[in-house]
């Protein structure tokens, strides 16, 4: 053989011996590519099936346990609430705050109430303090995106603003509710103006609609990450106003005493299903904590009887569960509400009663426990988890005490509307002993048969006091000069004032007769400008004028505003700081402004409208802002 030959033979069966090397490497690394993609699948899926929980918290506005079907009421339709009922974690012996501001600080911080400043809903007290840390924040600093759409009702001007206690996504009512001294003038449910991330914004819709149509946006953006969205609706506050077609049904029923408010629930269980129904067609469902809970007693779905006080009274009519007592009542209709909680992944997803006396700032530690949140600071809850109740351990709520109140003052007294709670004993006001267990209507006062749990009972409320009162020496301040909001506009709905203060608007239509002082800390030295007004800026109305009256609306249950009243304003004057100034009043402009050089630091600040007859109120609105 010829080397050539030789030498192209031994070519051949290189060739030969790399073309089925190079095939045999071809194939491994297609089932290797296969057996990685095969791997990055199970990864993806695993991620997925890791991925922390998102968090849709839904707090309705003075629905009582006994506003819903799935409670015993056999007038009232409530499908969506009843199907999330029988599929969730239910706390049955749940307590809150018996008014809604108190509530929603306990909720978004874990503390009680007390200890956060706000234990009312006007004169300045429904006021969040600066220092205090909420759910949103915790959540945002563990990487969720956060939103709320609703009602706050913690303070509508800086530092006390949604967006500056941790939402990144804001749309809101201003105040209380729809019509309150705070909200865009003559809103009423449909087609409203709203606060959207700081800035009037005009919305088509009944407002319960439109929480749950744009929190459904948002959430459908926010799918592929984790998020907080709190859903908390006005509805169903007073007034009561909502579509003909919801209310209808339950129309010349003698049983039910608010047609109205009944409609208005109907209308949050419709919106309830939509979302549910949203969030199983994007593939959220399942991984996503829905709670449905409600800020205090019912304020509508009941009738005292003849003679009986309207808060603390026996029921006539309705349904409230077979309790004493609605909405701001210190009795169980005040303040025991549903909770229902539901996570399909996390194992929440069957119907299980939870009877442990539980209450409004264990939600917080709660989710932060079943969400994995690490906490930046040390921050000492008020509540516990109820992660362990879940688990079938009540050994540490065995033996808990719970106190609820409000106030309708503007510091807090020892026990004035309070409830001790312990087990199936209530002490109210430190007066009162009552035995659930075989009075669930509260109606026989037992404390002289029982004088040493009282004691024992008043001891444990005396130490606590101890505990908490110190706390009550930070008080809420409007911030004023700050780039975060200049001008501040502040309200009268927060006069710091020993009378109630003109909370809604009708109160401002007919002229209330009251003052009072708002806390302001300037952020600067500076000029400021400080503006006076009878009507809100957004009416333009002159200080004397009228104005014109809000008509009703068809086919709702919408009724015209009262008349208005014009006030012959004759002078003006101010002081804070140090500074005390007078003014005539042009009765033709829009405002009295005052320019003023102001010292860094607390103050209050107080205003005076002189009327023709000698009478002095205070100006309901009045913007403050620093000159640059």
């Amino acid at each position: 053989m010829c080397p050539l030959k030789k030498n192209k033979n031994k070519h051949m069966k290189f060739n030969l011996k790399n073309t089925i090397n190079l095939y045999l490497t071809c194939v491994c690394l297609l089932l290797l590519s296969s057996c990685k993609g095969d791997k990055k699948e199970e990864v993806a899926a695993n991620e997925t099936t890791n991925q922390k929980p998102n968090v849709v918290l839904i707090m309705v506005d003075d629905v009582g346990y006994g506003d819903i079907a799935a409670h015993g009421n056999e007038w009232i339709k409530t499908p969506n609430i009843d199907k999330l009922y029988n599929e969730s974690t239910r706390l049955t012996d749940y307590h809150v705050s018996p008014t809604c501001a108190p509530t929603r600080a306990a909720f978004m911080t874990g503390h009680h109430n007390y200890r956060t400043g706000v234990f009312f809903t006007i004169k300045g007290r429904s006021l969040i303090l600066e220092k205090e840390k909420t759910m949103a924040q915790i959540f945002k600093e563990n990487g969720y995106n956060t939103a709320m759409f609703g009602k706050w009702h913690l303070g509508d001007n800086y530092p006390f603003r949604p967006q500056d206690k941790g939402f990144d996504e804001v749309l809101m009512n201003n105040g209380g509710g729809i019509g309150q001294t705070m909200d865009y003038w003559n809103n009423d449910y449909f087609d409203d103006t709203y606060m959207h991330n700081g800035k009037l914004e005009k919305f088509e819709g009944y407002c319960t609609d439109v929480w749950f149509e744009e929190a459904k946006q948002y959430i459908g953006k926010q799918k592929d990450k984790p998020f907080f969205c709190y859903l908390s609706t006005n509805a169903a506050h007073s007034p009561y106003w909502v579509d003909d077609k919801y209310s209808d049904p339950y129309k010349d029923n003698e049983n039910i005493p608010n047609a109205a408010f009944y409609g208005m629930i109907a209308n949050i269980d419709e919106n309830l299903g939509k979302l549910v129904d949203y969030l199983k067609a994007i593939d959220l469902m399942d991984n996503t904590i829905l709670i449905f809970t409600v800020d205090n007693g019912s304020a509508a779905g009941n009738k005292m009887g003849e003679g009986q006080d309207r808060l603390d009274g026996f029921i006539a009519k309705g349904n409230n569960a077979g309790m004493r007592g609605v909405k701001a009542s210190m009795y169980e209709g005040g303040h025991r509400v549903p909770f229902y909680i539901h996570w399909k992944n996390g194992g929440i997803n069957v119907g299980k009663d939870i009877n442990a006396l539980t209450a409004h700032y264990d939600i917080l530690p709660t989710l932060v426990d079943l969400c994995k949140l690490e906490l930046k600071e040390d921050l000492k809850f008020d509540g516990s988890s109820l992660v362990p109740l879940m688990a079938g351990d009540d050994s540490k709520f065995e033996d808990r005490i719970v106190y609820v109140n409000t106030q309708f003052s503007t510091d807090p007294v020892p026990w004035k509307r309070t409830a001790l709670m312990h087990k199936n004993w209530r002490l109210v006001e430190g007066t009162e002993l009552y035995n659930l267990d075989t009075d669930p209507e509260q109606r026989t006062n037992i404390a002289d048969q029982y004088p040493e749990k009282v004691e024992t009972y008043k001891a444990a409320y005396d130490k606590w006091w101890a505990e908490i009162s110190p706390t009550f020496v930070e008080k809420p301040y409007f911030i004023v000069g700050n780039e975060a909001e200049n001008p501040t506009t502040l309200f009268c709905h927060d006069w710091h004032s020993e009378t109630f203060t003109p909370w809604k608007q009708d109160h401002i239509r007919q002229g209330q007769v009251n003052n009072g002082f708002w806390r302001v800390k300037v952020e600067e030295t500076g000029t400021y400008t400080l503006k006076l007004r009878r009507w809100p800026v957004e009416t333009h109305l002159a200080l004397g004028a009228k104005a014109p009256v809000r008509p009703a609306l068809e086919g709702t249950s919408v009724t015209s505003s009262k008349k208005s009243k014009a006030l012959n304003i004759k002078n003006s004057r101010i002081e804070i700081q140090d500074i005390k100034m007078s003014k005539p009043v042009d009765l033709q402009s829009e405002y009295v402004k005052y320019t003023v050089e102001l010292e860094q630091g607390e103050t209050h600040f107080k205003t005076w409208f002189t009327l023709d007859d000698g009478v002095e109120i205070g100006a309901y609105y009045a913007t403050i802002e620093k000159l640059n």
